[in-house]
């Protein structure tokens, strides 16, 4: 979490926080996140560096929730993952905003996904939060990513 140094005084958390959607708002709401994403954690990242992570983790995410993609990262999804059905709707999840930032040091980084889906039950939630993380792999192959994301602890 960032310092209170880094995100200013409370009085402007708390504007931040309240300039945010309501629940449900729907893809009208999602410029609202990304800003307060970008104005809570500056970013320290190179711009190509963000980029590869912000895609890696948009599709690491879709992955992992609707199933689709998931051969990308045989590493993460093992066969018996790949067997379990996806937990959410292919056609009602969306990344509403994303950031990637250090973490920790030049090498390691954390991808910031907010986001909604509908579950197999049909319940449509919003403003799901989370964090996936990579390491710069020492020499990637041409056209592979410099980063590789970690396993979930």
């Amino acid at each position: 979490m960032p310092s209170e140094a880094s995100t200013g005084s409370a009085p402007a958390r708390q504007a931040t926080a309240s300039a945010l959607p309501p629940h449900g708002e729907g893809a009208a709401g999602d410029r609202a996140i990304q800003q307060a994403l970008e104005e809570a954690w500056p970013a320290d990242l190179p711009a190509a560096d963000e980029r590869q992570l912000l895609e890696a983790g948009r599709a690491l995410l879709r992955a992992d929730a609707t199933g689709i993609g998931r051969e990308q990262w045989p590493a993460l999804f093992t066969d018996t993952a790949q067997a379990v059905a996806p937990a959410f709707a292919t056609s009602r999840f969306r990344v509403q905003a994303a950031i990637a930032r250090q973490d920790g040091g030049p090498d390691r980084a954390v991808v910031h996904l907010v986001w909604a889906g509908a579950d197999r039950g049909g319940t449509y939630t919003d403003n799901r939060i989370t964090d996936l993380h990579f390491t710069r792999t020492s020499s990637p192959k041409k056209g592979a990513s410099a980063w590789k994301p970690q396993p979930r602890t």
